[in-house]
């Protein structure tokens, strides 16, 4: 990336107080996995087991939280709305690692796919895959909390394009801060109808992934995002909302913590499957 300060936002976030520690701290987590001895020959397994911890831990935090195992025996989610939010997550999880290449060049055109697989069944058909236009309004109980002013339409169309500007420019801050300002704004905007909570969630896991800090996808953020819980989650995301240095530099440490947490969940993985428990 040859962007400088001058010209790149997001260089700037990463020199905010706090940050540059919470990037360390998530550096030295995912190595921590990486440099797992079961991750050399069992790493498909790992990564596997993340994936579904990751669309669980995504799913609770849209209202869905159900036990692991139930996760893993269920192969019909269309029973009911905490079904087709939990089977919203797994979809994602899946198709995430398809649009790598896409979001490079063009992050609008994935987002729009990431809400077509999450919300296809869940929304009215006319309003899948797009932002929402006049007088539509949010509908999302993970998000009910917030209590932020929810944008206009004008507004969302500008900074999605301003965000999609900045992906396809690229930048030289951490992955880390990248993927949390893209999770942080697709939340305060709320472009869709439903599901945002899902699609900014896998859109952080993309970012992650496609930035080489773990391209694997063995340290799902979204288990730490649900372990941190819902209030801490929506506490920090106001804080990236006000647009303060503190309140920008809060969210992105939150998201770090979420990121370690991640990690820590699948060194626990490798350790099982260490153990033949897994």
């Amino acid at each position: 990336m040859n962007a400088d300060t001058t010209t790149d936002p997001l260089a700037r976030l990463a020199a905010l107080p706090g940050v540059e520690a919470a990037v360390e701290a998530v550096r030295k987590a995912v190595d921590g996995v990486y440099g797992h001895r079961v991750m050399r020959r069992r790493s498909p397994e790992v990564a596997a087991e993340g994936a579904l911890r990751g669309a669980r831990g995504s799913a609770a935090l849209s209202g869905a939280d159900w036990a692991l195992e139930e996760v893993r025996r269920r192969s019909d989610f269309g029973a009911s709305e905490e079904a087709r939010t939990l089977g919203a997550a797994v979809r994602l999880t899946a198709e995430a690692g398809q649009l790598l290449a896409v979001w490079r060049e063009s992050p609008l055109q994935v987002l729009a796919r990431l809400h077509l697989v999450a919300a296809g069944g869940i929304a009215p058909q006319d309003t899948v895959g797009r932002p929402r236009t006049a007088g539509e309004m949010v509908a999302e109980p993970g998000l009910a909390a917030l209590g932020l002013p929810l944008p206009g339409p004008d507004e969302v169309a500008a900074r999605l394009d301003g965000l999609g500007r900045l992906v396809v420019a690229g930048s030289r801050a951490p992955a880390l801060v990248t993927g949390a300002v893209v999770h942080g704004e697709l939340l305060a905007l709320r472009p869709f109808g439903t599901c945002n909570g899902l699609v900014a969630r896998a859109a952080e896991r993309l970012v992650l992934v496609g930035s080489g800090l773990d391209p694997k996808g063995v340290t799902p953020a979204e288990v730490g995002h649900a372990e941190l819980g819902n209030e801490a989650y929506l506490s920090a995301l106001r804080g990236y909302a006000s647009g303060t240095g503190e309140g920008v530099a809060g969210w992105i440490a939150h998201c770090g913590r979420a990121v370690e947490l991640g990690a820590r969940e699948s060194v626990a993985v490798c350790e099982a499957l260490q153990r033949g428990a897994a």
